[in-house]
């Protein structure tokens, strides 16, 4: 896992070139566009600080990534070839460094958040199975965690795909194994012939990690197809760094895509999220109709931010793999400071050792001090039973001992 730190200077270099690629609403008789620059009135193109800000000139200029670019070079005639390109390199990083996937062998594209990547891989899987098995929709299923992201019962609401949803250790947070063998049996007596299945690398209220191998080992022992989504949009960016045992990557070959979001730990504006899969998948997702797309598009959301993308390829190339390994292993550590204060308080928590997010069960914390904290419940619904702290950048000591003292004082 590595990639090179770019200096400042080589940053500005690169996109700014990259927007000397693209056509230029002011040097090309661009007439056929739905698109221009960011209004003039509003947001001024010739401040004095734009010549060392390349993300924020990136935005005013506007690049639109509709489709998916890795599936070929980008197009010599696309006005915005020129930071596509930045957005190739990005996601060819994400996939073979971090994912450990093999070169040029993963698709994939910036997303306008975690949530549709993740409904992406759905998208492309059910139709997968109806292209290439002759599946009926009703023969399809989606299995997921009851800890797994809204945007599945979503995905499932939005592709008419039924939902097998699997219980969880109250304490553990870990799949009941017994439980899912039972369902995925149960499935295929009433019908289902093949399985959407979606592991957590960090689920969003705990923190918990998925064990891919009890699961993959059974569905290929009973012969039962089946194709697997991560979903990583919270732990993408930290846990591949803070587990040197990580097997949640492209090596293991039962994954077929990763879901991965920038606007959590990578600290890039919200309207980042990152899909990647293997190669031969996205065809699958072909909009034919959009003949006047360069390329087409194989994408749920049609225009994308091509600054948003940029986004994300700085804030790696500015850290370097090293650089951003270190401030992880930082983060994670703040994390086990914490979480041994709360041994010392014998208060009950559940934490994976390789992710910042800890969550204490709510009998030993009073509302008041979850509202002071703006600590995240489980459920706004009905009475919590958990609260959460994320470990984040901005998070300072000084409000970690504080909310100590508080849970201290109310222990007593």
């Amino acid at each position: 896992m590595y990639w090179e730190k770019y200096s400042h200077d080589e940053i500005k270099k690169t996109i700014f070139d990259g927007l000397k690629n693209n056509a230029s609403y002011d040097n090309h008789m661009i007439l056929g566009l739905p698109g221009t620059y960011l209004d003039r009135e509003a947001f001024y193109d010739d401040a004095p600080f734009l010549k060392d800000a390349p993300f924020l000139s990136a935005l005013i200029a506007n690049p639109n990534h509709i489709g998916c670019h890795t599936l070929s070079s980008p197009d010599p005639n696309d006005e915005f070839k020129g930071t596509q390109a930045i957005e190739i390199d990005l996601i060819k990083l994400c996939a073979e460094q971090i994912f450990e996937g093999e070169k040029d062998a993963q698709d994939g594209y910036v997303a306008p958040g975690g949530t549709e990547a993740n409904i992406q891989a759905l998208w492309i899987y059910r139709n997968y199975f109806i292209r290439e098995q002759n599946a009926k929709i009703e023969e399809i299923a989606l299995v997921y965690s009851e800890d797994s992201h809204y945007s599945m019962p979503k995905g499932s609401n939005v592709l008419s795909i039924q939902p097998i949803i699997l219980k969880v250790d109250e304490n553990k947070r870990t799949i009941l194994q017994n439980e899912f063998e039972e369902k995925i049996l149960d499935a295929k007596k009433r019908g289902i012939k093949h399985f959407i299945i979606v592991l957590n690398l960090s689920t969003t209220m705990f923190g918990s990690v998925d064990e891919i191998a009890p699961i993959t080992n059974f569905l290929k022992a009973n012969n039962i197809d089946f194709k697997l989504h991560i979903d990583g949009a919270f732990g993408g960016f930290i846990y591949p760094f803070t587990n040197p045992n990580n097997e949640f990557n492209f090596k293991n070959k039962d994954i077929t895509s990763i879901t991965i979001d920038g606007h959590k730990m990578l600290q890039s504006p919200y309207g980042t999220g990152v899909f990647l899969i293997r190669k031969g998948y996205m065809k699958y997702v072909c909009t034919d109709e959009a003949q006047y797309v360069p390329g087409k598009d194989y994408t749920l959301c049609g225009s994308r931010s091509g600054a948003n993308a940029i986004s994300v390829w700085m804030i790696l190339r500015v850290h370097g793999s090293s650089g951003w390994k270190v401030k992880m292993l930082s983060l994670v550590d703040k994390t086990s400071r914490l979480c041994s204060k709360l041994n010392e308080l014998k208060i009950e928590y559940f934490r994976n050792p390789y992710v910042n997010i800890v969550a204490i069960k709510s009998k030993h914390v009073p509302k008041k001090i979850a509202e002071k904290y703006h600590l995240v419940a489980d459920s706004y619904e009905q009475e919590p039973k958990w609260y959460k702290i994320v470990m984040m950048p901005h998070v300072k000591q000084g409000e970690i001992d504080s909310l100590l003292n508080d849970l201290a004082t109310f222990a007593s």
